[in-house]
């Protein structure tokens, strides 16, 4: 479910990007507690590393940094793949910081990655809970309910509870900061709700497996 004119489009999301930067926000990461006028855009990979190079380099061409967790226990994606290696590698190169989206209760944290977590699907018994070694970036000071908004399944939430786009907030600088997860495959993909967007992804990733099979000399004829 979408606000009127919102819709969850790589079109809308410049439009949010820009919507903030003419509020006046900066934008932040979790190297240090939020500030006033900060913006921690952070991107939760949970299916598409094409998707999460595309809107990347829609935010390098904005002048926007943000963080990308990924998995390293994904069933749609491998980072040790070619594939994987060589979006790592982009989307590092178009300035962005690289986090872990962990399966609890497994943390694969290595050289990859920034010593930073956000839990995939994760349990409120341990979803704000510290990790030693690390950043729980769903934990204080950087989470915060009023200063909190996600993506998921194509419904903002604020609160727990469905909320709305926040891009009018931001443009007009009613929000002293924003923690804000966005997942690209929901954007980059497009649908009117979420089984049309999902179906719209499953076309792109059988095309993408087939050239994995041509690839592999596997006869397609």
């Amino acid at each position: 479910m979408t606000d009127a004119g919102c819709s969850f489009t790589l079109d809308h999301y410049r439009e949010l990007l820009e919507a903030a930067k003419a509020g006046g926000y900066r934008f932040a990461s979790f190297d240090r507690p939020p500030e006033e006028g900060d913006l921690i855009v952070r991107h939760d990979v949970d299916l598409s590393l094409e998707a999460a190079v595309r809107m990347a380099e829609l935010e390098a061409e904005l002048g926007v940094r943000s963080t990308w967790f990924l998995m390293t226990r994904s069933v749609f994606y491998n980072l040790l793949s070619p594939e994987g290696e060589r979006a790592l590698a982009r989307l590092r190169a178009l300035g962005g910081r690289i986090g872990h989206h962990a399966v609890h209760p497994h943390l694969d944290l290595d050289e990859r990655f920034e010593p930073l977590v956000a839990w995939h699907n994760p349990d409120a018994s341990y979803q704000h809970e510290p990790i030693a070694g690390a950043v729980n970036v769903m934990s204080p000071p950087w989470y915060d309910p009023e200063r909190f908004r996600s993506d998921a399944n194509q419904s903002w939430r604020f609160r727990d509870r469905q909320g709305h786009c926040p891009h009018a907030e931001l443009a007009r600088g009613e929000l002293d900061w924003l923690h804000l997860n966005v997942h690209p495959e929901i954007w980059v993909y497009e649908g009117g709700t979420m089984r049309e967007t999902m179906e719209a992804f499953l076309r792109a990733d059988r095309d993408a497996r087939l050239g994995h099979l041509r690839a592999d000399r596997i006869d397609l004829s």
